[in-house]
C-alpha cells in the first residue's frame, strides 16, 4: 500500500448513538445466495471462509513485481480469514435491538424536528427575504438527505443481520426503512449478498466492477493497444460524468445493473439466457425474473415491490394533498441527496488506485474483502451517517458485526492485515469529497501489470489515459 494513502483510524469513542455499517454474510462461491430470512451468524460455522483464504495447490504461488496504479509493489494478502475473526474481540459480535432501535429513533427525530422547525419558521412571517428563505430551504434538502441516509445505513445493518439477533425482525425493520426511501429491501439484500461473496472478482462482483482494458477500448471505439497513445480525458469530460453518476447512478443500477457484472448466461437456472445488463437487457432488481435471483427468491422480490408501491402510493396521495412542490422540497430533494450519498459511498468504497481486482482463478474471499479502503468523513461520517465510510474494510471481512462495535474490531485487525490494510483519511471530510474527483481521473480500467507472468496476469490494477500514476501498458498491434 502506498504510505501516501495509508493512515490509521483514530481510536474510537464511544458515545450512545453514534456509528455503522452493514454488509451480508459472504459464505458461498455460487451465484446463488442464501434465503434473507436464513440469519447471518458471526460465526464460521456454517461458511467455508476459510478455505476461500489460501491458494489451491500445495505451495505459494510466485507472483513476480506487481505495480499498483500509484507505482508501488504489491503483495497479495497472506492472512486467512480464521486470523481476522480469532483476533477480534468476542463482544464486538454482540448485537442489540434496543440499541439499534435507538438509533433508528434518533435519526427520526432529527428528520421530524428539522422539518417541523423550517415549516414553523422558515415562512415569510419569519424570514421576508425569499433569496434568504431559497438557501435555508436548500439547507434543509440537504440536512434531510443526510440524516435520510442515515437510516438507509441502518436499513443496510438490517439486511447483513447486524440490527439485531433475530434476522426477522431486522428483515422487518428493513424492509419498512428502506421502503420509505424508495428503496426494494429484500431485492438489494439478495444481491448485495453476492457482492459480498465476490467482492473484487472479475467475473462475479456486482457492486462499481471496473471495466477492463479490452471493455475501455471497445467503448471508446478503438483497439486495445491504442489506450496508452490517446491523449488526456478533457477535465469536463470527468466533471459531467461524475455527476451523472450521482444524480442517476443509483437508479441506473437498480434498472439495468450497471456496474455489476454482465456474465448472466452463468447463472445456475438458466434464467440468465439471453439476458444483459442495460435498459431492455432483462436484468434489473424488481422482476423476479431477473437473473439476478433464483426461482425461490420470486416472494422476495414480491414484496420489496409491494412496499415500493405501498410508498409511492402515500407519496402520490400526500402531493395531491399538500401540493407537488411541497412535496418536492420536502420529500424528493432530499431524496436525491440520499441517492448521492449513497453512490458516492459505495464507490469510494470500492474505487481506489491502491486498490486490486483479481481474475476468477486469482480470487479468493479475503483477497476480495481486502480490495476495499476505509476514509475518514468526520462528523457526518462517524454520527450521521453512523461510520459506515470509516469502517468499510472490516464490515466485508465479517459483516454482521454492528456498527457501533466496528472501530474496536477495526483495530484488532489491522496488525492481522498489515500492509494490506487500507485507508485514506487525509484531509478529513474534505479529502472524502476530493477522492471522488481523483479515483476518476486515475481509475479508468484494470489490466495486469506490463509484463506480468503466469498468476500476476491474473491480479489487475486501475490505469488511465491522464498521465497519472503507473502508466498503461505498452502493447503491439496484434497484426504484428
Amino acid at each position: 500500500m502506498a504510505p501516501s494513502t495509508a493512515s490509521s483510524l483514530p481510536a474510537a469513542n464511544k458515545p450512545f448513538l453514534r456509528r455503522n455499517i452493514t454488509a451480508v454474510t459472504a459464505d458461498s462461491d455460487s451465484s446463488a445466495v442464501v434465503s434473507p430470512m436464513d440469519s447471518p451468524r458471526p460465526s464460521a460455522s456454517s461458511t467455508s471462509l476459510s478455505s476461500l483464504a489460501s491458494d489451491d495447490g500445495p505451495g505459494p504461488k510466485a507472483y513476480g513485481k506487481m505495480i499498483d496504479t500509484y507505482g508501488n509493489e504489491f503483495r497479495v494478502p497472506d492472512f486467512t480469514i480464521k486470523d481476522i475473526r480469532d483476533a477480534i474481540p468476542k463482544h464486538c459480535y454482540e448485537r442489540s435491538a434496543v440499541r439499534s432501535l435507538a438509533y433508528v429513533a434518533r435519526d427520526m427525530v432529527y428528520l421530524a424536528t428539522t422539518f417541523y422547525l423550517w415549516n414553523k419558521f422558515v415562512t415569510p412571517e419569519y424570514i421576508p427575504s425569499q433569496p434568504l428563505r431559497v438557501v435555508l430551504w436548500g439547507v434543509y434538502t440537504f440536512l434531510q438527505g443526510l440524516f435520510g441516509t442515515g437510516l438507509w445505513v441502518l436499513a443496510h445493518e438490517c439486511g447483513h443481520g447486524a440490527f439485531s439477533p433475530s434476522q426477522t425482525f431486522n428483515n422487518f425493520v428493513g424492509w419498512v426503512l428502506h421502503s420509505a426511501l424508495l428503496v426494494p429491501y429484500f431485492s438489494w439484500q439478495l444481491s448485495h449478498s453476492k457482492h459480498h461473496k465476490a467482492t473484487g472478482n472479475m467475473e462475479r462482483d456486482m457492486v462499481f466492477l471496473p471495466r477492463t482494458r479490452e471493455q475501455q477500448a471497445t467503448r471508446l471505439g478503438r483497439l486495445v493497444h491504442e489506450l496508452s497513445e490517446l491523449t488526456e480525458e478533457t477535465p469536463i469530460f470527468t466533471f459531467i460524468h461524475l455527476v451523472g453518476q450521482q444524480l442517476i447512478g443509483w437508479w441506473n443500477y437498480l434498472l439495468t445493473n450497471v456496474t455489476g457484472h454482465n456474465n448472466h448466461e452463468k447463472q445456475r437456472e438458466g434464467r440468465g439466457k439471453g439476458k444483459k445488463n442495460g435498459y431492455g437487457g432483462g436484468v434489473n432488481h424488481f422482476d423476479p425474473r431477473s437473473p439476478l435471483y433464483e426461482t425461490r427468491d420470486a416472494v422476495y422480490i414480491l414484496l420489496s415491490d409491494i412496499g415500493l408501491g405501498i410508498t409511492i402510493s402515500a407519496l402520490v396521495y400526500l402531493s395531491k394533498t399538500y401540493g407537488w412542490s411541497n412535496m418536492l422540497v420536502w420529500y424528493f430533494l432530499p431524496y436525491v441527496w440520499v441517492n448521492h450519498w449513497l453512490v458516492a459511498i459505495t464507490y469510494l468504497q470500492h474505487t481506489d488506485p491502491s486498490l486490486p481486482h483479481y481474475t476468477e482463478e486469482e480470487w479468493n474471499f479475503v483477497r476480495g474483502a481486502a480490495a476495499t479502503i476505509d476514509r475518514e468523513f468526520g462528523f457526518i461520517g462517524r454520527h450521521l451517517l453512523h461510520g459506515i465510510v470509516e469502517t468499510h474494510v472490516l464490515h466485508h471481512y465479517v459483516s454482521s458485526i454492528p456498527f457501533y462495535n466496528a472501530d474496536e474490531a477495526t483495530e484488532a485487525i489491522k496488525p492481522i492485515m498489515g500492509q494490506h490494510y487500507r485507508a485514506d483519511t487525509r484531509e478529513g471530510p474534505v479529502g472524502f469529497i476530493k477522492a471522488m474527483w481523483k479515483s476518476a481521473r486515475y481509475c479508468q480500467w484494470v489490466e495486469p501489470t506490463e509484463g506480468a507472468q503466469g498468476p500476476a496476469k491474473g491480479v489487475l490494477f486501475f490505469r488511465n489515459r491522464n498521465g497519472l500514476g503507473a502508466a498503461p501498458a505498452k502493447m503491439k498491434p496484434v497484426s504484428q
